[in-house]
């Protein structure tokens, strides 16, 4: 097949190697989302696909949006069908007719749960056990696609955004090839979703990246590993921001009586153990505002930490 890739960060990478190591295909034109803005001193960053896409040696294209000067250079590429992996631009009806095969999409979940921007996050914050990739045949709607082939994965207890994250790209990578390789064949027949199971997946915020330790260990688990990357996890330490990269729930019958959610009930090098609304969970990494992220050990070393202190 001829092929436009349409993809602009780091979980689209996978697939765009693979279908550029696969002698089957060739890739016509790789779109991605202009250069942006970024770090301390403000400067123009390609997205990770666009580097990959320039050390492969691909024609990369970068329109703002995709108005009709842009679907009319599109069209004199004369894709077979356009891959879209996370481009972060909708496709007009025009873009979406264009190729034979249509435009297919990797889409982060196990289609139709978790449409939208979030999916990875989501699932691991509302404790699923299990999420996958889906391979859709896209329309005009977020996420509501005809699915044309699925594969899932185990969430463990320990998965972050950024473990599933990595793990979900390279389960997309694999199953993009053999769906493009059946939907050629004739082999494959898109299967439209069941909306009565569909959930979104909201974008993530700071705002709700705030621990709220009346909440039970378990929540506070998930979103702490849900929200890793970013924005992560935080709370309140002495006037200060405190950021949570790691913890655990824990069985520990060492709070007394007396003792409110929020409040240190122990240190060691095992963490900084704080109760919660149902038992304790043990913070195992953590950062400082103004500082670097450090194991509790190293925290608690610095900061003279000691049961009875507040969080939150």
């Amino acid at each position: 097949m001829n092929i436009v890739f349409a993809g602009t960060p780091d979980f689209a990478v996978p697939v765009l190697r693979a279908l550029a190591e696969d002698n089957r295909h060739h890739i016509v034109a790789v779109y991605t989302q202009p250069d942006r803005r970024a770090g301390r001193g403000q400067r123009l960053r390609a997205s990770a696909v666009k580097q990959v896409a320039s050390e492969l040696g691909l024609t990369v294209q970068q329109p703002i949006k995709l108005d009709g000067h842009a679907v009319a250079a599109l069209q004199t590429l004369q894709p077979d069908v356009i891959v879209v992996v996370a481009y972060g631009l909708m496709l007009p009806k025009a873009v979406l007719e264009l190729p034979p095969y249509g435009c297919v999409n990797v889409h982060a979940s196990l289609l139709p749960r978790w449409r939208g921007a979030a999916p990875i996050a989501r699932a691991i914050e509302a404790g699923d056990s299990t999420t996958g990739v889906t391979i859709m045949q896209m329309d005009e709607g977020l996420d509501t696609g005809p699915i044309l082939a699925r594969s899932s994965l185990p969430i463990s207890n320990t998965d972050t955004s950024q473990t599933l994250h990595d793990r979900l790209a390279e389960l997309g990578a694999g199953r993009m090839l053999d769906t493009l390789e059946r939907l050629a064949a004739g082999h494959i027949t898109a299967q439209p979703q069941d909306e009565t199971l569909a959930s979104y997946a909201r974008k993530l915020n700071k705002e709700e990246a705030m621990l709220n330790w009346a909440e039970p260990a378990s929540r506070l688990d998930r979103k702490i590993r849900a929200f890793n990357p970013r924005p992560v996890a935080h709370t309140r330490f002495r006037q200060r921001g405190l950021r949570v990269w790691e913890a655990r729930p824990r069985d520990s019958g060492e709070s007394s009586p007396s003792a409110v959610p929020g409040e240190v009930v122990a240190t060691d090098r095992d963490g900084i153990h704080v109760l919660s609304s149902d038992g304790v969970l043990s913070l195992r990494r953590v950062q400082l505002d103004g500082g670097k992220p450090m194991s509790a050990e190293a925290f608690i070393n610095g900061h003279a930490l000691a049961p009875g202190e507040r969080l939150g």
